[in-house]
């Protein structure tokens, strides 16, 4: 198994990050009944009234929905496991003024209509915040779902645009796919004449990122060669690698299990780029062994090899109770119950029945207030109107 070697700090400018998380999703201002424009900070909300709803709840409700069977699952256990483990710490801590939190998550196979069943059902047996769902598309079903009732959306890892847009009480822990994309662009264009892409068109993640990237290329005036494949043809990479193989670097916009054959194939082929992802490459130590010579890095928010106490703390907690090592999807699963937990604190909240659309209301003015930030295992983090959580990337190399 290959092993991590090194982290640094991205060499990009923080500011960057920043001027572009606020470039669209939730609403900045809205229009009160009257026409005065007013901004999150000044919705009002009642956190003494309670939901409308079937459930009699004695704890505190965080619902999600996220791939636990089927191809991706283990992206959905990742987060679920990650989340259980910081609800098992609150708890064990004496929870919010005592009352507990409980964690409901439903398999939504990655599908769209799984996440808008599954929200119904959460819904129905008393959730009051939420997760949203661990991939884009059904995390932005869950999202159009929850914007009716006003239920409060914090996806772990759902990185599309779309996700955020689709209710102004949606917000996401992880970088969105624009961030990655542009991050990508600047860092290859500088450093890189021979510039390769290899992107899944069929999916939304490594579209969306790949869309990014080939906008700011086109404006930094750099050419590249572009290979694609899809869902139904995701084993054999060899006529991709072969059509790259004089390419200095190859940009992989996709998950891990597929820059794993990526890499093997580079083995094959006799290509030696350097192999370059984002977010989605982390767990690709376990899919390659050492017959895979290429340098291989990729932009992440979370490094299990970290010497920070905070991620060490959760590293070795996480494998204390689940006897692996948490990948990135488990920290920002960790992080999101975390965050919610974190301002639910600062709310005051007192009332275990709290109706959701209030706590919704109330959730979403207190993270996009200038006074909340956390500083969790995935870095420092704060939200802007947009939903999109801006903090700093590292990269992340194996040799």
């Amino acid at each position: 198994m290959k092993k991590f070697t090194k982290v640094m700090a991205l060499l990009l400018s923080l500011s960057m990050v920043l001027a572009f998380a606020a470039c669209g999703g939730n609403t900045e201002e809205t229009t009160a009944a009257g026409g005065e424009e007013t901004t999150a900070a000044d919705v009002s909300y009642d956190l003494t009234k309670e939901g409308d709803y079937t459930a009699d709840n004695t704890e505190y409700v965080i619902g999600a929905t996220g791939p636990l069977t089927g191809d991706a699952a283990s992206y959905g256990i990742s987060v679920q496991q990650g989340a259980q483990l910081a609800i098992d710490e609150i708890n064990a801590a004496g929870g919010l003024n005592g009352v507990n939190f409980k964690l409901d998550m439903k398999d939504d196979k990655a599908t769209a209509a799984d996440a808008s069943t599954g929200y119904d059902a959460l819904f129905e047996a008393g959730m009051q915040a939420s997760l949203g769902s661990v991939t884009s598309g059904s995390a932005e079903s869950f999202a159009t779902r929850a914007a009716e009732d006003d239920v409060f959306s914090l996806t772990p890892s759902a990185s599309a645009d779309n996700v955020i847009n689709a209710s102004n009480n949606s917000f996401r822990v992880c970088f969105g796919d624009p961030d990655n994309g542009i991050m990508s662009a600047e860092k290859l264009a500088k450093e890189y004449e021979n510039i390769g892409v290899i992107y899944d068109s069929s999916d939304a993640y490594s579209s969306g990122i790949y869309d990014a990237f080939k906008t700011k290329m086109a404006e930094l005036n750099v050419t590249y060669i572009e290979q694609s494949f899809d869902a139904e043809n995701n084993r054999d990479f060899s006529t991709q690698v072969e059509a790259l193989k004089d390419c200095d670097v190859i940009f992989l916009p996709i998950y891990y299990t597929e820059a794993g054959l990526i890499a093997k194939a580079c083995v094959a082929k006799g290509c030696d780029a350097f192999l370059f992802g984002c977010d989605g490459l982390d767990g690709v130590a376990s899919q390659i062994d050492d017959t895979v010579t290429n340098k291989i890095s990729y932009l992440t928010p979370f490094d299990v090899n970290s010497e920070d106490a905070k991620v060490s703390a959760f590293v070795t907690a996480y494998e204390t109770k689940y006897g692996a090592k948490p990948d990135q999807f488990a920290a920002d699963g960790y992080d999101a119950v975390y965050v919610i937990f974190e301002a639910m604190k600062a709310l005051g909240v007192n009332n275990v029945k709290v109706d959701p659309a209030e706590l919704g209301k109330a959730l979403t003015a207190t993270l996009t207030s200038a006074d909340f930030s956390y500083d969790g295992v995935t870095g420092g983090m704060v939200w802007d109107a947009s939903g999109a959580c801006v903090k700093e990337p590292i990269i992340v190399e194996l040799n």
